[in-house]
């Protein structure tokens, strides 16, 4: 696919997508074409590779969306609720990027394939 049709899928840039990309074609996971007929291409095993594998070529991005608060870094019930969250944060990131590692690309293929089907059925019906 292009970064034109994958930002598509996304509701993204095609910018954004090939920055993305680009992390992913340097850890080897996937490659690209150029001009009519080019675009993205997956070009690993997908037994073998991990969501935590992405990830990591990613750069290990933050996980979560909500974080501590910074408004008022001298006020001391802020403090005192960063300092609680803080690990809180932590402990809960760890936990998901130890669950990343444990979906191999091959098993999301699989389900994708398994919803394409269902989805088939019932349009079909």
């Amino acid at each position: 696919m292009t970064s034109a049709e994958l930002a598509k899928c996304m509701d993204t840039n095609p910018v954004v997508v090939r920055r993305t990309m680009a992390g992913l074609r340097e850890a080897g996971f996937v490659s690209s074409e150029k001009g009519h007929g080019g675009g993205w291409e997956i070009a690993c095993d997908l037994q073998k590779v991990t969501l935590r594998d992405i990830y990591d070529a990613l750069g290990s991005p933050s996980l979560l969306a909500i974080g501590i608060n910074l408004e008022n870094p001298e006020c001391l019930v802020e403090k005192a609720v960063n300092r609680s969250l803080t690990g809180a944060f932590a402990d809960a990131e760890a936990l998901l990027v130890k669950r990343l590692a444990g979906v191999t690309l091959a098993a999301l293929a699989e389900e994708f394939r398994a919803t394409a089907r269902r989805h088939r059925t019932r349009m079909s019906r």
